[in-house]
């Protein structure tokens, strides 16, 4: 994979952790630098540790199913980026455009779950990566840095700008991940006209 397919990935994971840090954004009444710093810390750390236990999980199982592994990948990118962009139209649906007490919060008790739920995401790239045998070094470098800067970002958008890019960036970010996987998926069956 060349460095722009996995930037791109690492940006279209990474739309969860801003989408969220946006919303701890909005609820600060004064923005530190150690807020945005806390947020990409915790998000891109996690976003960064994942996909290399995605990868040592996959790595073990690859040589049982080469055969369906552009399948797996498509269907896990598929699944998250459909995810993704279906938790924006559920949020509108129901109306939740409040941030909660919570997202004040930087604490390790509040911030852990975040970059936990934030990232499992990132953790089934991984095994994507391990399918298509791609060192993950390198990814998870790029994915973890992406999302340090838009989980950062996110925090000082959110404080700035209200929750006005928060859908948007997550349905952006689901879109990216659906036609990465749709490009695997093509490339593997003979089917990409544009290499």
């Amino acid at each position: 994979m060349s460095f722009f397919e996995i930037l791109l990935i690492g940006i279209g994971l990474s739309m969860d952790a801003f989408a969220v840090s946006v919303c701890k954004g909005l609820s600060l009444r004064k923005i530190k630098p150690s807020h945005a710093l806390a947020a990409g810390l915790w998000f891109g750390g996690f976003q960064g540790l994942m996909p290399a236990l995605g990868w040592l999980f996959g790595s073990r199982f690859s040589s049982y199913i080469e055969a369906v592994d552009h399948w797996i990948v498509f269907v896990l990118l598929l699944y998250i980026g459909l995810n993704m962009i279906r938790d924006v139209i559920r949020e509108k649906a129901e109306g939740r455009t409040e941030p909660d007490d919570k997202d004040r919060d930087f604490s390790p008790k509040v911030m852990l779950p975040l970059a936990v739920a934030t990232s499992i995401d990132a953790l089934a790239v991984g095994v994507s990566f391990a399918f298509l045998k791609t060192p993950i070094l390198r990814p998870a470098l790029i994915i973890g840095g992406t999302t340090f800067l838009f989980g950062a970002a996110g925090v000082a958008i959110g404080s700035a700008f209200g929750a006005k890019f928060k859908g948007t960036a997550q349905i952006t970010g689901g879109c990216i991940l659906i036609l990465i996987g749709l490009k695997i998926l093509m490339e593997h069956l003979g089917l990409a006209f544009w290499v």
